[in-house]
């Protein structure tokens, strides 16, 4: 993996600006990036971002993008001057930018598919499959959520207030589906009612919410994207679903899924 120094500016708005050296690229997904110094060069490469193998290897990082709802393409920033150069990369929406050293957490960390924002060149963006049917039907992110392998820096973006948990062996947190942001392989995930039927419907929390078993870290939002547009939709109607068992059946289902 390329060695890439890294520094996270602002507060509610974050954008993270990496230093390369030369020779030095960091990979990012379409659209994310802020600014870049002259003498930074732009490839867009067809798959995961980590360039193992040939085409083939290429067809299948690709294959996997698709299925995660992201585009094809990522994009390779690549410092080709003599010197240090810079490129930032702003967040989405207002939240915190969370840096994760993966050699650091065993090479392999799981996250919701929309919270990738960049990393440096040889980490693999791949999926990873929810083995049981309750987590991929109910689990508000699906059957398939973002597999990211290496051992260097990538960065994952959280809305609202970043929360970080370390589970100890057998140790349970159940948590809003949408709030979810990434663990660690070690943490068994799965889904549960949320009680009886008059709490389901009309408690305003849906009807399922997840847990979380250790042994593992696991980071949450306060703030998930989805409960943030609901909000804006919500408004601009001219008066608040959520809570309501006229929300829709959606929200029925996951708290956060319109």
């Amino acid at each position: 993996m390329h060695a890439i120094d890294y520094k996270i500016h602002g507060d509610d708005m974050q954008f993270v600006e990496i230093e390369l050296d030369p020779q030095e690229a960091v990979v990012a997904e379409a659209g994310g990036m802020m600014f870049m110094d002259d003498g930074i060069a732009l490839e867009t490469i067809f798959g995961d971002g980590s360039r193992r193998g040939g085409l083939f290897d290429s067809l299948l990082g690709a294959g996997k993008r698709l299925l995660t709802g992201e585009s094809l393409f990522m994009t390779v920033f690549q410092n080709q001057g003599p010197g240090r150069r810079r490129v930032a990369f702003g967040a989405p929406y207002p939240g915190k930018i969370l840096p994760v050293h993966l050699a650091e957490i065993g090479g392999e960390l799981i996250a919701q598919k929309d919270s990738f924002l960049c990393a440096a060149k040889g980490v693999s963006v791949g999926i990873a499959f929810q083995k049981k049917i309750g987590a991929g039907l109910f689990g508000g992110e699906g059957f398939i959520m973002q597999r990211l392998t290496g051992d260097g820096w990538t960065f994952i973006h959280a809305g609202g207030t970043l929360y970080e948990r370390t589970l100890a062996p057998g140790e349970v947190l159940r948590v809003d589906t949408g709030c979810i942001v990434a663990f660690q392989p070690t943490v068994d995930y799965d889904i549960q009612l949320v009680g009886g039927i008059k709490t389901a419907f009309f408690g305003g929390e849906g009807l399922f919410f997840a847990t979380l078993r250790g042994p593992g870290r696991v980071w949450l939002q306060s703030l998930p994207f989805s409960r943030l547009a609901g909000r804006i939709i919500g408004a601009a109607k001219g008066g608040r679903e959520e809570g309501s068992v006229l929300g829709g059946l959606g929200r029925m289902l996951d708290g956060d899924n319109h």
